[in-house]
């Protein structure tokens, strides 16, 4: 069998809160296979987007090793792990982080700026990773000038601009309708294939996680089979 792209083994992560510890999960075990498109559901507050913090080396568990591949991530120095996650992740969020006062070619090119490409570089690259997710034309405009369905496009590309291998997206379609979300998700599913991708995805909608090739609930701290589910009439998922 070949080795998974990702390897996550007894993370644990535990917030001090006053004089009590607060323990978001223990012993939590992952293996995300290359190619896959795995999904993580659950309710809030379970611990999702604490374990795609980091599964993308934003933040360290307070215990356990994280492994892309032979390299442990987890024990990299700081600027090590911020060159990795420029290198080989890419991060789309329910919030875009777009910077207001740049266009969107500018938006995309900061990754690769701030790897060390050249300006006329990165903005050919960024243009073509716009071109790719259908806002070519927008190239020039301000987040303030895009609609949200056009922002979260901008964030794909600039997910996209390095050629990582893997993608986390934290509630990708959030904060958009219905109709704008279906547009986005049928993006990043292509994108997930095209780019050849092995994707995280954190969501709440039900219907999006059927897509995926698997789910996982996060429940009491523990991760656990989610294939099958439908939901409590309060909308809650119940996993079978």
């Amino acid at each position: 069998m070949p080795e998974p792209v990702i390897r996550a083994r007894d993370l644990s992560k535990v917030y001090r809160s006053g004089d009590a510890d607060l323990v978001i999960f223990s012993g939590l075990s992952l293996d995300v296979e290359r190619g896959e498109m795995l999904c993580l559901v659950g309710e809030s507050g379970a611990g999702k987007s604490t374990l795609l913090h980091l599964l993308g080396g934003l933040d360290r568990p307070s215990s356990g090793t994280i492994y892309y591949g032979s390299t442990e991530i987890s024990g990299l120095a700081d600027s090590a792990q911020a060159d990795f996650r420029n290198r080989e992740i890419g991060f789309v969020w329910q919030i875009h982080y777009l910077l207001p006062e740049f266009t969107a070619q500018e938006n995309v090119m900061m990754p690769l700026l701030i790897r060390g490409w050249t300006h006329a570089r990165a903005a050919a690259e960024s243009l073509a990773r716009l071109d790719e997710v259908g806002l070519g034309a927008r190239a020039s405009h301000r987040a303030g000038e895009l609609s949200g369905g056009e922002q979260q496009r901008v964030v794909l590309a600039r997910a996209l601009v390095g050629k990582p291998s893997v993608l986390l997206a934290d509630e990708p379609t959030g904060n958009l309708d219905f109709r704008t979300g279906e547009m986005i998700f049928e993006l990043l599913e292509g994108l997930h294939r095209s780019h050849q991708l092995t994707s995280v995805l954190v969501t709440h909608n039900l219907t999006f996680a059927r897509r995926c090739d698997r789910v996982l609930s996060m429940e009491k701290g523990g991760l656990v089979s989610g294939e099958r589910f439908d939901s409590h009439p309060g909308g809650t998922p119940e996993y079978l």
